[in-house]
């Protein structure tokens, strides 16, 4: 199954995009390159995709298990490479945040669920992307 999304530049280093069930967003270029961070930046998107997916992926897991994981939290810091590496992401380590009422005998289980979110899988293996997991 195939997602339209449209982009469009609508100049100042910002693109608006628009997914086939109607939401819109907006992406503008960081300072460090000459945007003024209005928005979210393209890399900031993969970053924000990347924690979401490991919350949504271990959600749905839970939610067959009978466990609910409302309030779950996902932090993340985006890290571009230096120069004169050409400019691409090089780490996003993440960290979760799951409620304590997670029983201990489930918690390995959800932490290699969190590891297979389709996000995950999609980053090339040198983007370091460590997850650490906390309950609270």
């Amino acid at each position: 199954m195939a997602v339209h999304i449209s982009a469009r530049y609508s100049g100042n280093k910002k693109c608006d995009l628009k997914h086939q069930e109607g939401a819109v967003l907006r992406t503008d270029a960081p300072k460090d390159i000459g945007g003024d961070a209005s928005a979210f930046s393209p890399t900031d998107l993969v970053a924000a995709a990347l924690a979401s997916c490991i919350l949504t992926t271990i959600a749905m897991y839970c939610e067959r298990h009978g466990m609910d994981i409302t309030g779950a939290t996902a932090e993340i810091d985006k890290h571009m490479t230096t120069p004169p590496t050409p400019r691409r992401i090089d780490k996003l380590p993440v960290v979760v945040t799951l409620p304590a009422s997670v029983p201990v005998e489930m918690r390995e289980r959800v932490e290699r669920v969190g590891h297979t979110c389709p996000v995950h899988a999609s980053l090339l293996t040198e983007v370091d992307r460590q997850i650490t997991y906390r309950y609270v």
